[in-house]
């Protein structure tokens, strides 16, 4: 082989590594490439997740709300008296028939604060629905609107029983009419659910103090029953108020 061939030989395979290097690089590139752009893809779905997570946990609370923004005050007297019920426990429905005209009236004499607790704790007898969770969040949107107590009454005029659907939002909304509940807000906050978290949280928040019924009755934070654990009745309530106010 001639001296020029094999500097030409030589020269084409320095082209050819040359060739393969860029090649290489070029490949490392386009890798590295691909790897920040996933990595940005993944950053940028934890950071929606995150963001959307913190979105869907947000609690709109009604600024009537007491007590941790739990529950929902009527009267101004000096004994305060705790009622924690679900819209759909036929014993609350049942606690509210008999002792709610006393309760009205001890507000009415001066001599209670009443506080009402909705709680959520028997959406599983709805078949699905949470009808436990969108009464409770119904009857906050009735607070924010300054009728808590008029829909709470038209709710357990209607109750609807264990094991069924329970009322629709269309129902709910319905029935609030019937109360001067007739504005697109309280429609609105029914149909997009803007109440159930803070009904979850008050229910949460009912369970961390180891309750764990309903309805539970607490006069000056002291638990109140009836003989054997039944409902105290309205004698039994009248007293119990007296002997906390002394």
């Amino acid at each position: 082989m001639s001296k020029g061939t094999k500097e030409r030989a030589a020269k084409a395979r320095q082209i050819v590594e040359q060739q393969r290097a860029a090649d290489r690089r070029r490949s490392v590139t386009l890798w590295t490439s691909v790897a920040v752009v996933v990595v940005l893809f993944i950053a940028g779905l934890v950071g929606y997740s995150l963001v959307a997570g913190k979105d869907d946990g947000k609690v709109s609370t009604p600024a009537s709300a007491v007590d941790a923004g739990t529950a929902f005050a009527v009267g101004t007297g000096p004994v305060t008296v705790d009622i924690y019920e679900d819209f759909m426990c036929p014993a609350c429905n049942n606690f509210e028939q008999a002792a709610g005209p006393t309760l009205k009236q001890l507000v009415d004499d001066n001599k209670i604060t009443l506080r009402y607790h909705p709680v959520a704790i028997l959406d599983r007898f709805s078949n699905g629905t949470e009808y436990s969770t969108r009464a409770a969040a119904a009857s906050a949107a009735a607070a924010a609107e300054g009728k808590f107590v008029e829909y709470h009454d038209v709710l357990y005029a209607n109750q609807p029983a264990e094991g069924t659907d329970g009322l629709d939002n269309a129902k709910l909304i319905e029935l609030g009419k019937s109360v001067g509940l007739t504005s697109d807000a309280f429609a609105d906050a029914v149909n997009e659910g803007t109440y159930k978290t803070w009904a979850t949280q008050a229910t949460e928040k009912f369970s961390e103090k180891n309750f764990t019924g309903t309805p539970t009755i607490t006069v000056n934070g002291e638990q109140l029953k009836g003989p054997g654990d039944t409902l105290p009745t309205p004698e039994l309530l009248t007293e119990a108020v007296q002997k906390a106010a002394g």
